[in-house]
């Protein structure tokens, strides 16, 4: 087999010439998309391009840090069984799990309802991930709370309610979810995403749902999961919610208490332009990073240069136009950068998992599960030494 081209491999799209073609970006940065899986001559060829020599001795750890285990989140697996998506998890080597238990991930692989009225059931459930050494880590429940449509804000309240009943029963101790987004008055029926505090009614607006709003909900939620155990609440900074970057988050634990903390789902903070390695010694340093999806974000110089970052693709009819898009960790910022990011999470002393969690366009589904747990692997046992 011919060798790899070092085009081929994971980019760090800062390093893409402004004038690039997107095609020709893509060809470059998803160039893997026809290759076989990582484990195969292809991909081994690659890990000797991403480590600076094969034959070189490893750098030893610095400091006692710890081994963060892999994980994966479900949603991607919504069209295997709970077993055949164990069977797949197992064979990648992933060592954790974030589970949907309703919300925008819905519930597929937790019947949330008959679980929580049945703690055998439950245990019975927790089990199958036990016998196979697969660890369930958190539930996630990803909704919107104080939607200013009432009947879809107590759907949202009841499903975390739930979860967290379900986390007491099964000693899970993370949470994770999105903060939520109300109207900007009381009258308006859909959600008002404010970032921008003039003209002066959008900071009145602004004001208007942290106080009415957003606090209230939370010191409420929080007491609630405190109730039952359950101290950590991983909120996803994420657009179109209130908390969507470092420092909402900070201002609604502040608010709340140390029960509200992060799911540092860096895709979302790289096309603010925050920098991931300062974001995870400034909240890891709080204590405040509880939960981290693995997820990367490319950017395409020259739409982002002519529209700037609020011009995102979801789809791949999309990325003609756009600015940025999802990618599997390593195929949007390089496996050195990404190297970095880990051993900042060992550093800052996190305790959770790297939850792989892929919605790129084009490495979709389980292949992009797979090559972002290759990188996530390779980095991790070039920073221990391993």
């Amino acid at each position: 087999m011919r060798s790899l081209p070092k085009d081929s491999l994971p980019q760090d799209s800062s390093a893409i010439p402004a004038s690039i073609d997107r095609r020709q970006f893509l060809a470059a940065s998803g160039g893997l998309l026809a290759a076989a899986v990582p484990g195969n001559a292809l991909m081994a060829e690659a890990t000797e391009s991403m480590t600076s020599s094969a034959s070189a001795p490893r750098p030893k750890p610095a400091g006692n840090l710890r081994k963060i285990p892999i994980g994966v989140f479900d949603p991607v697996y919504e069209h295997l069984s709970l077993d055949a998506m164990l069977d797949k998890v197992t064979a990648l080597g992933l060592e954790a799990m974030e589970i949907g238990t309703g919300g925008y991930p819905n519930n597929i692989h937790c019947p949330l309802d008959d679980l929580i009225a049945d703690r055998s059931k439950a245990k019975a459930w927790l089990k199958k991930f036990e016998d196979r050494g697969v660890r369930v880590a958190t539930l996630s429940c990803h909704g919107n709370p104080i939607h200013p449509d009432a009947s879809i804000a107590k759907k949202d309240i009841d499903t975390f309610r739930k979860t967290v009943v379900l986390a007491e029963m099964l000693d899970v101790k993370v949470i994770v979810g999105f903060s939520g987004c109300p109207g900007g008055t009381p009258q308006d029926t859909q959600p008002n995403w404010i970032t921008y505090r003039w003209p002066p009614e959008y900071a009145r607006m602004q004001d208007w749902q942290w106080k009415e709003k957003v606090v209230p909900y939370w010191k409420e939620a929080a007491k609630y999961a405190r109730e039952h155990g359950v101290r950590r609440l991983a909120l996803e900074m994420h657009p179109n919610f209130v908390v969507y970057n470092p420092g909402t988050l900070v201002r609604l634990r502040e608010a709340v208490g140390e029960e509200i903390g992060a799911n540092n789902d860096l895709s979302h903070l790289f096309w603010q332009g925050c920098d991931p390695v300062e974001v995870i010694h400034f909240l890891g340093k709080q204590g405040a990073i509880y939960h981290a999806h693995m997820k990367d974000t490319v950017f395409f110089p020259e739409n982002l240069n002519k529209y700037g970052v609020l011009n995102f693709a979801f789809t791949t009819s999309d990325l003609d136009s756009a600015s940025e898009t999802f990618r599997a960790v390593g195929y949007g910022h390089s496996a050195s950068l990404w190297k970095s990011i880990i051993k900042a999470y060992m550093e800052v002393g996190y305790d959770g998992i790297l939850s792989i969690e892929n919605e790129d366009p084009i490495l979709s589904g389980e292949v992009g599960v797979e090559r972002a747990a290759y990188v996530l692997k390779n980095v991790r046992s070039e920073i221990l030494g391993a």
